[in-house]
């Protein structure tokens, strides 16, 4: 695959992987995604009515 490189380590392990953001900028928004959404996996929910209360007090929102 073009635009799509990997680093090895000294056992030819790929450890890394260095990706062409010119010919794949979409590949990588995805992945990006995914790791946002992992790393946010465990944060406590708050429930739609509490957002939107807070940011009409805040003014970024009209009632």
């Amino acid at each position: 695959m073009t635009g799509i490189q990997y680093v090895t380590d000294e056992e030819g392990r790929k450890v890394a992987v260095q990706i062409d953001l010119r010919e794949h900028a979409e590949l990588w928004e995805e992945f990006e995604d995914v790791l946002v959404s992992q790393s946010r996996r465990n944060e406590e929910d708050i429930p739609l009515e509490e957002v939107e209360a807070k940011l009409i007090r805040r003014g970024k929102l009209s009632a």
